[in-house]
């Protein structure tokens, strides 16, 4: 589903949430608009958004798994010509499967892909479920591949969070800190989930991660030009600022507190 005008745009609406914490309605909005606006320029055209088989959708966010997005889409693409469906998949040795995956790297995904596919086969007919649940389930499939898989095959509002998008909803909207304490990566998946306009979860969740690798980048983001920038708590980011806590006091390393 595509952005069929920016004018689109003054109707969305968050999800609502009963959380304090969370931004109000009009800067939720205000992110909203902004990110969509910026996506219907500038996203990435990729192959796995010109399909919503929901098994090669799970064979992209498997791949993508601390993986960067170019060195993914030839084998992406080559990959899917061995195995075209779930079904030859599945009817694969896992010996060829891995040989096929080389040289991605991590080499447990293929393994754990295979084990989907038998098991899908073998209790679902070749049908991946179409619940974030029933995904999570599937041995190997955790809490952001099921999400993605949700929005980007099933077209659900369903909440995601790799780690352009944790990235990028923590300076936003908590500042400068490190997101994967325990405690900040609950708020960010319930953030996530808050800020999906009703209906646009597949839109929505491809700009968070095009913005995320494309602006909001882990070492230079472009920070003079954002469109976030009047909103979000960590502009101007610099290294020396992300090192500190929300008080504003440095952070202690692990060597200074270890006495």
């Amino acid at each position: 589903m595509l952005l069929k005008s920016v004018g689109q745009l003054i109707t969305l609406r968050a999800m609502p949430s009963n959380d304090a914490h969370f931004p109000d309605p009009d800067l939720r909005r205000t992110f909203q608009q902004r990110l969509l606006r910026w996506y219907a320029r500038h996203r990435r055209d990729l192959p796995w958004r010109k399909t919503s088989d929901p098994y090669k959708i799970l064979v992209s966010e498997v791949m993508l798994q601390q993986t960067q997005v170019d060195r993914v889409i030839p084998k992406y693409k080559e990959f899917l010509r061995k195995y075209p469906s779930i079904g030859e998949l599945a009817g694969a040795s896992v010996r060829d499967v891995e040989a096929t995956w080389r040289p991605l790297g991590y080499n447990i995904r293929p393994v754990r892909l295979h084990a989907i596919a038998k098991d899908t086969v073998r209790r679902r007919g070749g049908k991946l479920p179409d619940s974030l649940e029933e995904l999570q389930a599937l041995k190997g499939i955790g809490r952001y591949t099921a999400g993605a898989v949700m929005s980007f095959a099933f077209r659900k509002d369903a909440p995601i969070l790799d780690t352009n998008v944790m990235r990028l909803l923590h300076r936003v909207f908590l500042g400068p800190g490190h997101p994967k304490r325990s405690k900040v990566l609950r708020h960010l998946w319930d953030l996530s989930a808050a800020l999906i306009p009703k209906g646009r979860g597949y839109d929505f969740n491809q700009a968070l991660m095009d913005f995320g690798a494309l602006v909001c980048t882990a070492r230079l983001p472009g920070c003079s030009t954002c469109t976030m920038r009047q909103i979000c708590l960590s502009y101007p980011w610099t290294p020396d600022r992300n090192s500190r806590n929300r008080t504003g006091r440095p952070r202690r390393s692990v060597k200074e507190g270890s006495s």
